[in-house]
């Protein structure tokens, strides 16, 4: 094994140690593999096309990974199809389809050079999640469940992606108590909002889950 392969992997099951430390249930050791496999690819894809701000595997881990595990446990059981909005490296779909396999994922992303880091990912980590290398508004599906997290200038975004939630369905947004209200406001009056849910690692850093319950005029 090379020495990056070495430096790519979680020793001794790392991430589900963090995921006990955070309270949350650990993965088994086959979904813990295709985690690694994934951190191994964003790290290498991280230097040269810039996937986040973050660059250490603990941060990775920390901050996104570990945020986007939570966020998978806590969508509703009746998400089948799930679309991630402006989905940059892949997060939170991946571990999305890495946890909830039963749920369909397609992430849409207008960049080639991340859309090429999806398809990539897609490929070497086996999953049947589908990449959509174009702007999430081109499609021309609903989904059960869009979610959105970090989208540039995402009040915009958010009034786009209401139009790709089925009847029924929810939009998801990664987002901080201080950005709530704004964004709720951007999904207009259709949805109805849940109690949002805190994610690990940090203070203000939420899920907050709408149904959209009417459609408008």
């Amino acid at each position: 094994m090379t020495a990056e392969g070495e430096s790519s992997r979680l020793p001794d099951s790392r991430l589900n140690d963090l995921l006990r430390n955070t309270g949350l249930e650990p993965l088994d050791d086959a979904t813990v593999s295709q985690f690694e496999a994934y951190l191994s690819l964003f790290v290498r894809w991280n230097q040269r096309i810039n996937l986040s701000s973050v660059r250490d595997e603990e941060g990775i881990l920390s901050r996104h990974i570990i945020e986007s595990i939570a966020v998978a446990r806590s969508l509703p059981d009746q998400v089948a199809t799930l679309l991630d909005f402006g989905s940059g490296g892949g997060l939170p779909g991946f571990p999305i389809a890495l946890c909830r396999p039963q749920i369909a994922v397609t992430l849409a992303e207008s960049s080639s050079k991340k859309a090429a880091f999806l398809q990539e990912t897609v490929r070497v980590l086996g999953i049947p999640a589908k990449v959509h290398a174009d702007r999430a508004e081109a499609l021309e599906a609903v989904f059960d469940c869009v979610i959105m997290r970090a989208v540039e200038k995402m009040p915009k975004a958010i009034a786009a992606a209401v139009n790709l939630v089925a009847p029924r369905g929810w939009l998801a947004l990664m987002t901080t108590d201080s950005h709530l209200a704004e964004l709720q406001s951007a999904a207009g009056e259709q949805f109805l909002w849940e109690q949002p849910v805190r994610l690990p690692g940090s203070d203000s850093r939420i899920l907050a889950l709408g149904r959209k319950v009417n459609s408008q005029a």
